[in-house]
């Protein structure tokens, strides 16, 4: 019975190193003082001061205008790229290609899609970090819908088509609807990649003010704040939030296909 509780202890420890500092950031987000890093009591006047910063809101602004553009964009394609790999090519060298960039650091991707853009002359601003954001989260939504194919009754498919109905009717009415928790999941997934994202967004935004992450490393390169803290915590609600409404929406589909 002791034995069995020893191995709890690795298991409790590494939730300890994972979320202990960002349980630290959260408490510290409400300090009353002027230190990130001495607690001098229960305050609010740090989250106050957000709604106040002008760079803030500017920059929380233009992170929900690339956010929600890479996310639609990420959302449309991601789907019908892990329909067309799983329907249609069934091959194991194009899953790797088509995964291909959410596995490449960041940096390499944000140095190609640099040297890209200026090939093309395009000019950079918010528009060149959404299409980069939406290149970035594709795989991913590629993926978790990909993982909801595997799971999707395709006589339903095979019913449809035997009964006169052509490819795209068969896909928006029998395809589309299995797949609906699966592509509300990697949309969450893409929006939170988005909203947070720094690399990619500091090499291709060019001189566009900037996006929120980028405004955070500006203000952090003189010191880490109290306000700083507040805003990563309401950044780390957003998160979660968004990573567990995903896998609710992944459960539901399950339960329902399990039905």
């Amino acid at each position: 019975m002791r034995r069995s509780k020893l191995l709890y202890v690795p298991f409790w420890a590494t939730y300890a190193f994972l979320y202990l500092p960002i349980l630290v950031l959260v408490v510290m987000s409400f300090n009353a003082g002027d230190s990130a890093y001495t607690y001098e009591g229960f305050s609010l006047k740090w989250y106050g001061e957000l709604a106040g910063d002008e760079r803030i809101r500017t920059g929380l602004l233009n992170t929900l205008v690339v956010a929600t553009g890479s996310t639609v964009i990420a959302t449309v394609l991601g789907t019908l790229l892990a329909v067309g790999l799983a329907r249609f090519t069934r091959s194991k060298t194009l899953d790797a290609l088509a995964l291909m960039p959410a596995v490449l650091p960041d940096l390499v991707l944000a140095i190609g899609l640099l040297v890209f853009y200026s090939a093309i002359q395009l000019t950079l601003g918010l528009y060149s970090v959404t299409l980069a954001h939406a290149l970035f989260s594709m795989a991913f939504v590629a993926a978790v819908v990909r993982t909801r194919l595997t799971g999707a009754d395709t006589s339903l498919e095979e019913a449809s088509r035997d009964l006169g109905a052509g490819p795209v009717v068969t896909f928006m009415r029998v395809t589309l609807p299995q797949l609906t928790p699966g592509i509300v999941a990697g949309a969450l997934l893409a929006f939170t990649l988005s909203l947070d994202e720094f690399v990619i967004a500091f090499f291709t935004i060019g001189n566009a003010e900037p996006t929120l992450p980028i405004v955070i490393y500006s203000m952090v390169r003189f010191g880490v704040t109290p306000k700083i803290n507040a805003l990563a915590a309401i950044l780390l609600l957003v998160s979660f939030t968004a990573v567990i409404a995903g896998q609710r929406m992944t459960r539901i589909g399950e339960s329902r296909a399990q039905d």
